[in-house]
């Protein structure tokens, strides 16, 4: 079969490091691997380049359509691509798959869509295809939502889950072409890996773990290895927990070393109260890279804030990871979540928390309840009518305690705050010898981007525009 694989235009990137990060649909490669073991043909087309999806169909004449979604921001966008895949094509199959579309697919039940993988794509696209090809029944495909004469039905789930190393290495080669545009941070080209995936915690916002079961699957070392090496000087570790398992992560950085592994920067995800059990595995990655940063979700500055949110860790752990990890020669990137019902003291709060350890280099979302979460369920009276492109966890859900234009006020503040002000301690200079000259255009668009988010009336005048109706 011919198989034309999407990876969307997120849409909404106005506000948020969206400009800092674009990287590859490493999703989307591992399933392009998967169906070309099988003998399909296989073309990734990303959106976030020229040319669009109506060229891409033209072009490759699909059979099946498969398009990602990764984040609920995106559904809209999503659907909008199969309309028109679905004018251009009408006889193509069209599929949905990706975290949020497996973790809300009801959000894009709709007439152009006719499937919705709702579990690990690499065994169950081809699954489907082959039934596709062969005539069979979709309705025997596992882990599907499908589009049926009497309306959208569930298939039954995967019998277990997916071993990772099902598909030892991802099809790399298909979105080539890009390379150059993929970037994370300051480092430009950057290749997106994965070693393991799920998480066992259960953090109020997050829909990782509620997907997978609280379940964590992990990659052999020699798959690891082999992709680390095939890969270039600029590593983003998507794993959602990065160092979960000790022992083996241990013997991945052992391994890594022996096969001569040593890149210019990696970054990580991780958990602050791992990294405060685990100095000797902190320091046993640390000779990996040049550079090597951590991303951290530090989420709140007060122990009743991570309560609050089931972080299952306290202040107290956000303090000793960032203090072993410097130590180490570690960066530290973190995340906090600024609530909506705070008051003015929580605001001062964090401040006064970000001074004090100098946690300049985080950034500040607004939490926001994303589908598929129990805190979705909770506030969804609250959240009638929005639009999915303000899920992006930084517009206002709902009218905030302070008001809007306070809230703003001070949620502008927090930004200025931060590294990213380039009229605060950190200026346009500073940030342009930390790069390459032929990255300068990139560095200074990416600023250029970011600085509206030190702005209020910018925030206040998106969501006057994009809140709900209430007539």
């Amino acid at each position: 079969m011919n198989v034309l694989l999407l990876r969307p235009h997120p849409g909404n990137d106005r506000f948020g490091l969206g400009p800092f990060f674009c990287v590859e649909p490493l999703g989307l490669e591992y399933l392009g691997s998967a169906l070309r073991s099988r003998g399909h043909q296989v073309t990734i087309a990303d959106l976030r380049f020229r040319p669009g999806a109506t060229t891409w169909v033209k072009r490759t004449h699909p059979d099946i359509v498969g398009i990602g979604c990764l984040h609920s921001l995106e559904f809209d966008r999503v659907i909008e691509t199969a309309r028109e895949v679905r004018r251009v094509n009408p006889r193509a199959f069209i599929l949905v798959g990706g975290h949020a579309a497996a973790a809300y697919p009801a959000a894009l039940e709709c007439d152009d869509i006719d499937a919705i993988v709702v579990d690990d794509g690499e065994e169950v696209v081809p699954i489907l295809v082959e039934a596709i090809q062969k005539g069979s029944r979709l309705d025997e495909v596992p882990a599907l939502r499908l589009r049926t004469a009497d309306g959208w039905i569930k298939t039954s789930p995967l019998l277990e889950r997916t071993s990772l190393d099902r598909i030892p290495l991802p099809a790399r080669d298909l979105v080539e072409r890009h390379r150059s545009g993929y970037h994370c941070l300051l480092f430009k080209p950057v290749w997106l890996i994965e070693t393991a995936r799920g998480c066992p915690h259960h953090c109020s916002f997050c829909s990782v773990w509620q997907l997978y079961d609280r379940s964590c699957r992990e990659r052999s070392i020699e798959a690891v290895v082999e992709d680390f090496a095939t890969c270039g000087d600029s590593i983003f570790v998507a794993d959602d927990l990065f160092w979960y398992n000790p022992a083996r992560s241990l013997e991945l950085a052992q391994a890594l070393k022996r096969r001569g592994i040593f890149k210019r920067w990696i970054l990580v995800q991780t958990r602050t109260d791992l990294i405060r059990k685990s100095a000797d595995l902190m320091e046993a990655w640390r000779p990996l890279a040049k550079d090597f940063d951590i991303f951290l979700g530090l989420e709140s500055a007060s122990d009743k804030g991570l309560d609050g949110l089931d972080k299952g860790a306290g202040v107290e752990d956000s303090i000793e990871a960032v203090t072993i990890a410097r130590s180490l020669r570690y960066g530290i990137n973190g995340n906090f979540l600024v609530d909506p019902d705070w008051e003015e003291a929580d605001f001062h709060e964090l401040w006064n928390f970000v001074e004090q350890y100098s946690l300049q280099r985080a950034g500040f979302t607004i939490l926001t309840p994303l589908p598929g979460t129990d805190f979705y369920n909770e506030k969804s009276a609250r959240l009638a009518g929005q639009q999915w492109s303000n899920f992006d966890m930084h517009h206002l859900l709902w009218e905030p305690k302070l008001g809007a234009e306070r809230f703003f006020q001070l949620y502008a503040e927090t930004w200025r705050r931060s590294i990213l002000n380039t009229a605060g301690d950190k200026g346009i200079m500073a940030w342009i010898r930390q790069v390459r000259p032929s990255q300068i255009p990139y560095i200074i668009r990416v600023l250029w981007r970011t600085q509206r988010m030190m702005k209020p009336a910018e925030y206040l005048r998106e969501h006057l525009a994009t809140r709900p109706s209430t007539t």
